[in-house]
């Protein structure tokens, strides 16, 4: 695979104020994330927790997939025009074209039989001309070295090959930021530091949720979840050691 080459897009930047997250049951609400503001501008964040700490919820609150039950996350976003703000509630689908989503697995997101089919369904809105679309297709999965798997099914791919295609049919249409919600977890080794590669070189914002240590060290910043908060906020490298000694030791 050939990697995008490192780059820089326009400034982004997220904004949660107050953002709090809770689920009805039969007796009373939980509250899956407690009141949260944050302002997240590195190009590279990381967010670490055990299971069920609230990092996925976290994470689906920056592209609209869960909406806060109160509090406001916001996408501020730096373009040729001046700067452009984005209330995930109000702008859903703006949002979620400016905000792409990377799920841990990519079945939950490879729809179409083929790989190139899969790529073109998500320029259906930017390419109106199926031949222009399935060029556009076709150069996006040159990017990442997928273009001779173009007619394959996607489901003769490898594990790699499938995230690696989900990865390329987000980024087909050029969102300013990219959130991966633990997308390296189904993964052996190989594949799993080849993606982790690839998200660590993109012109993007990138947001990755993992349980990857190693991953999460080499983001410019990280969180720390523990039971729907934010216990630790910095340094990757120092967010790794409090997570290794006070949340999982």
């Amino acid at each position: 695979m050939t990697a995008p080459p490192a780059g820089h897009r326009p400034a982004s930047a997220i904004h949660l104020q107050g953002a709090v997250v809770t689920a009805p049951t039969a007796h009373a609400d939980v509250t899956i994330l407690h009141p949260t503001s944050l302002t997240l501008r590195e190009r590279r964040i990381a967010v670490i927790g055990g299971n069920g700490s609230g990092k996925s919820t976290l994470a689906r609150l920056v592209n609209g997939l869960v909406e806060p039950s109160a509090g406001s996350v916001n996408i501020e976003l730096q373009g040729d025009d001046g700067t452009r703000s984005l209330d995930t509630l109000r702008d859903g689908a703006a949002v979620r074209r400016a905000v792409g989503f990377v799920f841990t697995d990519p079945a939950a997101q490879l729809i179409m039989p083929t790989a190139v089919e899969d790529v073109s369904l998500s320029l259906r809105r930017s390419h109106r001309d199926p031949g222009a679309r399935r060029a556009a297709a076709l150069a996006a999965l040159d990017r990442f070295g997928l273009q001779p798997l173009a007619d394959r099914s996607v489901h003769t791919l490898s594990g790699g090959q499938k995230q690696l295609l989900a990865i390329a049919s987000v980024l087909a249409t050029d969102p300013a930021i990219l959130v991966a919600d633990e997308p390296t977890t189904l993964l052996d080794l190989r594949n799993a530091r080849m993606i982790s590669r690839l998200l660590m070189s993109l012109p993007q914002q990138v947001i990755v949720v993992t349980h990857d240590l190693e991953l999460a060290a080499q983001a410019d910043r990280a969180l720390v979840v523990d039971d729907g908060r934010i216990v630790f906020d910095g340094d990757a490298p120092a967010a790794v050691a409090h997570y290794r000694s006070t949340v999982a030791p």
